[in-house]
């Protein structure tokens, strides 16, 4: 089914008008395409995927094949080099910080996240006191003159901690790291509505940000009570409405579909008192039932769960709903006014993805902070320490909290290339690869051309021997066209990831 003909009014017609004619938006949902497609794949906020990280001196029958290559270890030494090296870069990147927050009040059943679930707020202390210490080592490495054009602070529940605390974070950040002052930045935090105290808002306006992002997931009782997460309509819409009073200049909401109890009468109309509120982005994220990895995830009964065809019924749904509100398909669960950064990056093909999702800073470092985080730095990815008792034991000893991570090789390089611009444009140009990385694209990609004719002949894209491009039925399933370039997919069994619908 194609959802475009709601779309095309709207943008043809309305407000939106004058950006239709720069790209082609369209969504085609087909069931049976999607049905057949519907397997297990990465998200690619990386890639290679973080399944590939290594730890110094790994012993894994994985990580000696790699070691072989000469790129098993990767410890704090190749972190320091890799920052090294971008600064003697001309011109030097910019830097993008992004701050682990991992305490939440309650937990909410369906989540996969890094967290900590107390009631204690007291237990925020140590570890902001810890983060400050990183962001001093981090801060070290880095040429001041090197300017943080994006900033997010996410979680767990970053509003967890106390006024007081926020402005300790931020003097400690704007004391080691260059921040702008002239609101020109990115400066993102996530908001969980349930924890916005009266003047938490105006202190984050204050501190800098100006984009907010706010998890809804579901306004409907019986589905909150499934998830354990309790959440007012009036309450989450007057967290809109004051950010919008104070001048964020973006603001998200987060929904969740495939949640217990939900149906698609019950998800409509969530959907359409999201959309009387008029959010600037959306994300609209599929559950993943994951119970062995997720510990929660056990408290929700499968039973419960809608049926795979009540799910796909949810999505189509909610497809033609938000086109034809006006919103635009920026990829990977995510939808934007057409005048948002967001779509107005992917027209101009300066979208870009990293492991918060889609970011309008391509020429960024990015450095990340706290447990579990993950900093993407030159031609290298590193993490940090998993558990709160390592990462406290690595900066107490003056040490960067490096667990684990990879240093790219060229194959590598060209292949992120190939899957970023993919998954952000819908688009390949390969006289662009060629000139970038000096090889012949159809000799070089030989074999995953061909796996490709199968894709084009179902419709979900088209190859003319310069290029490809995703059409509207393929949009859905680009994680699937991504994985045809990814080596390691390909190369290694027993990979767990969600399903891409």
């Amino acid at each position: 089914m194609a959802l475009t003909p709601g779309l095309s009014r709207v943008m043809a017609s309305g407000p939106y008008s004058r950006y239709f004619m720069f790209m082609d938006h369209r969504v085609v949902f087909n069931p049976e395409l999607i049905r057949r497609y519907d397997k297990s794949g990465p998200r690619y906020t990386s890639y290679p995927t973080a399944v590939q990280f290594r730890c110094a001196g790994s012993t894994s029958a994985a990580g000696a094949g790699m070691r072989e290559s000469g790129r098993a270890d990767f410890s704090e030494d190749e972190y320091r080099a890799c920052a090294a090296r971008t600064n003697e870069q001309s011109p030097r990147r910019s830097l993008s910080l992004y701050f682990h927050i991992p305490f939440c009040d309650t937990v909410c059943f369906y989540c996969a996240c890094n967290k900590i679930v107390t009631k204690n707020r007291k237990r925020a202390a140590p570890y902001l006191e810890r983060l400050r210490r990183e962001i001093a080592l981090q801060g070290a490495i880095f040429d001041r003159s090197r300017v943080v054009n994006q900033l997010h602070w996410g979680g767990g529940t970053p509003t967890f901690i106390s006024h007081d605390e926020m402005r300790e974070l931020m003097e400690a950040t704007r004391k080691h790291f260059t921040l702008r002052g002239d609101d020109q930045g990115e400066y993102g935090i996530e908001v969980d509505p349930r924890e916005v105290q009266p003047g938490t808002l105006k202190l984050l306006r204050e501190l800098g940000f100006n984009r907010l992002s706010m998890g809804v997931q579901d306004f409907d009782p019986k589905v909150q009570k499934a998830v354990n997460r309790i959440q007012g309509e009036d309450e989450t819409l007057a967290v809109l409405d004051e950010a919008r009073e104070l001048g964020f200049r973006s603001i998200n909401m987060d929904l969740i579909y495939g949640l217990p109890h939900q149906s698609v009468a019950s998800f409509g109309r969530t959907l359409d008192k999201i959309l009387a509120a008029n959010p600037d982005r959306l994300s609209v994220f599929n559950y993943a039932h994951l119970p062995d990895m997720f510990k929660p995830q056990r408290r929700i009964r499968v039973q419960d769960l809608p049926s795979p065809q009540e799910k796909l019924d949810i999505l189509q749904e909610t497809i033609e709903k938000l086109t034809k509100a006006g919103y635009v398909y920026i990829g990977m669960d995510h939808f934007a006014k057409p005048d948002d950064e967001l779509a107005v990056a992917q027209r101009n093909g300066t979208l870009h993805r990293n492991f918060q999702g889609y970011s309008t800073h391509a020429d960024c470092d990015l450095v990340a902070l706290g447990i579990t985080a993950i900093s993407q730095v030159d031609d290298c990815y590193s993490q940090n320490m998993r558990t709160i008792e390592d990462y406290y034991a690595r900066l107490d000893e003056g040490r960067l909290p490096v667990m684990r991570g990879i240093k790219l090789d060229a194959d590598d390089l060209l292949r992120r290339a190939v899957i970023m611009r993919l998954i952000c444009r819908f688009v390949l140009d390969f006289a662009a690869l060629e000139r970038e990385f000096g090889i012949d694209f159809t000799d070089y990609f030989a074999w995953e051309l061909n796996e490709l004719e199968e894709m084009q002949r179902d419709g979900l894209l088209e190859m003319d021997g310069a290029s490809i491009r995703v059409r509207p039925a393929g949009k859905l399933l680009i994680r699937n066209i991504c994985m045809v370039f990814d080596k390691y997919l390909r190369l290694r069994e027993g990979q767990r990831f969600s399903k891409v619908i």
